[in-house]
């Protein structure tokens, strides 16, 4: 198996991707194609004092930066490590792509290069979604946001054998966000969409209220892009402020500082469920093949992670199972 990484999309430089890709390769057993500037990536390799052979380097010399127009980007810079990696995954390079660039543009490329799966109409973005009860997962988080009623119930077929088939959650319960938990609340996208995911081979939950989303009572949190970008962000923001205020409390006087000392253990543990390096990136669900979009700032680790989620979807051959289970909607 081999894992297509571009390595000059992050903020972090090449030195996170080499890193997390040796990582890999050590751990995981895949091999690695870096899409890059070759003579950055073979010094960068030198450095690891790695001399294997499991990791190859696609020279890509352009860069597709965070500002630029995504679908300009895409069709401009055809030697970008972003598109030169789409098309070395499409032309059977590699068996997943993985990129920490502009999110716009791995959309677009995605949906332009490696192409829908048929009778999708959307592909949309996954986020996992840490929860007192685990992890559950959330589409749309931003791809689309506006969608109809048809795009929400394929979001949720998607998350659901992602779910079971990555996550390994059997019979994943599927919730539909909404302001209410009577089937007769919302707004009209909503009420037509509880109608289709009511009759859809998935174990639909029925309505979720944004309050009950951190307890977990759900798997699949399916959503259009708008409120699922909202809810991301409202969670981060939250969770930034949350820890801001404990190191405060913790930092006052000498019995906090000691009473952090007896709980260190415990709050790291707390803190490492919350870490998105944990859990490796945002699949862009719809797509022929695993496009995987990383963090930004993703650090070694994150790549690391990202590579073997991407390496769980290809040995579970989810995007066939996706495709098979779309096909079985009743048009």
């Amino acid at each position: 198996m081999k894992i297509v990484v571009d390595s000059m999309g992050g903020d972090n430089g090449v030195k996170e991707v080499v890193r997390g890709s040796i990582d890999a390769v050590n751990e995981l057993g895949v091999d690695i194609a870096l899409v890059g500037k070759k003579d950055i990536l073979e010094n960068e390799l030198h450095k690891n004092n790695y001399h294997g052979n499991k990791i190859e380097i696609i020279h890509a010399d352009e860069v597709i930066q965070n500002d630029e127009s995504p679908a300009i980007a895409i069709r401009k810079k055809k030697n970008s490590s972003m598109v030169v990696g789409l098309n070395s995954l499409k032309e059977g390079t590699g068996d997943a792509f993985i990129s920490a660039g502009n999110t716009g543009a791995l959309l677009a490329g995605g949906i332009f290069i490696v192409k829908r799966i048929k009778d999708i109409e959307r592909a949309a973005i996954v986020s996992i979604y840490p929860t007192k009860n685990g992890v559950s997962i959330l589409l749309d988080a931003g791809a689309n946001v506006d969608s109809k009623p048809e795009y929400l119930e394929q979001f949720a077929i998607m998350g659901s054998v992602y779910c079971e088939k990555v996550l390994r959650i059997a019979s994943p319960k599927v919730g539909l966000v909404n302001v209410g938990a009577e089937k007769e609340k919302g707004n009209i996208l909503v009420k037509e969409a509880y109608n289709l995911l009511e009759n859809a081979n998935i174990n639909f939950y029925g309505n979720v209220e944004a309050r009950d989303i951190p307890e977990g009572i759900v798997d699949v949190i399916v959503c259009d892009g708008f409120v699922g970008n909202v809810i991301l962000k409202l969670t981060e923001g939250l969770g930034q402020s949350i820890f801001s205020t404990l190191k405060e409390q913790f930092a006052e006087n000498f019995s906090s500082k000691l009473g952090a000392l007896l709980l260190k253990s415990q709050l790291k543990e707390f803190k490492q469920r919350f870490d998105y390096r944990e859990y490796g990136g945002a699949p862009l669900l719809g797509l022929k093949k695993p496009v995987i979009k990383a963090h930004g700032s993703s650090d070694a680790l994150a790549f690391k992670n990202a590579i073997r989620q991407a390496k769980i979807m290809v040995e579970e051959d989810v995007i066939n199972k996706i495709e098979l289970d779309i096909n079985n909607i009743e048009i």
